[in-house]
């Protein structure tokens, strides 16, 4: 079974931090992504992502007053993707976030990151002015994680359902998900 981000209610408060992604539909897809976390030997002060918070970010939101959730929740809503992404290249982001890339990003997803910042700066919300680096990440401070021995097989990640609106406050709150 694949273990999904809490769906209860979010923690009340003026503001919802925010996010799109992508949630781990098949069984083998979390599972891969476990087996990635399991390859790496973790310094002491690393904070591996819990089974159930794994994803892939689509695009950071921050703080949108909950007056507005529904307003964000409702123009978030673009036609899902149907695509494979694969994952392959560990690495240790600066801050020490270690995270699953791919080498090579779907025009589809591309598309869908594309439709979406559209929809966020419809919407007035903050896009980010970067290149787009699709990730899933694996833990948090981890400067100084390595291998323990060869990499684990590259993860396919069949995307067949939509993407999620969800909260970031003490663990993820699946808002929406769109499909």
């Amino acid at each position: 079974m694949v273990p999904t981000a809490a769906p209860e209610s979010p923690p009340p408060g003026p503001a919802a931090r925010l996010f799109l992604a992508l949630w781990p539909d098949e069984p083998a897809t979390w599972q891969a992504l476990r087996g990635w976390q399991a390859a790496v030997r973790w310094p002491a002060s690393a904070r591996p992502t819990a089974a159930a918070n794994l994803h892939l970010t689509l695009h950071f939101i921050g703080a949108v007053p909950r007056e507005r959730l529904a307003e964000v929740a409702d123009g978030l809503r673009v036609p899902a993707v149907h695509t494979d992404i694969t994952l392959s290249e560990w690495t240790v982001w600066p801050h020490g976030v270690a995270v699953l890339c791919p080498r090579d990003v779907p025009e589809a997803l591309l598309e869908l990151h594309g439709r979406l910042a559209e929809r966020l700066a419809a919407l007035q919300l903050p896009v980010d002015g970067r290149p787009w680096r699709p990730h899933a990440t694996l833990a948090r401070r981890a400067t100084g994680a390595t291998l323990a021995g060869d990499p684990p097989p590259p993860v396919r990640w069949p995307v067949r359902q939509g993407h999620v609106l969800a909260e970031s406050a003490g663990g993820y709150h699946l808002l929406r998900r769109y499909g």
